[in-house]
């Protein structure tokens, strides 16, 4: 089962604590990614950067133009 098939089956099984003990352990083990460190004279434009990829492709994957309220422009 993949990822996305094992969240959508939690989801949909919120009580089953093994799902959730397996998602969680799925989590855990991917490495963590860091986008910038707090010293980067870059950090606010990396991390909404960051942000922007996620949103698209969180809107790619899900067919549609998902309204998540925010919007970054480009002097945030």
């Amino acid at each position: 089962m993949s990822d996305a098939e094992l969240k959508q089956y939690f989801l949909k099984h919120r009580g089953d604590q093994a799902a959730l003990q397996a998602y969680l352990n799925r989590i855990n083990q991917r490495p963590l990614r860091i986008i910038a460190s707090p010293e980067d004279p870059d950090f606010d434009e990396k991390v909404h950067a960051a942000i922007r990829q996620k949103l698209k492709a969180a809107r790619s994957s899900s067919g549609e133009q998902a309204n998540t309220g925010f919007e970054p422009n480009e002097q945030e």
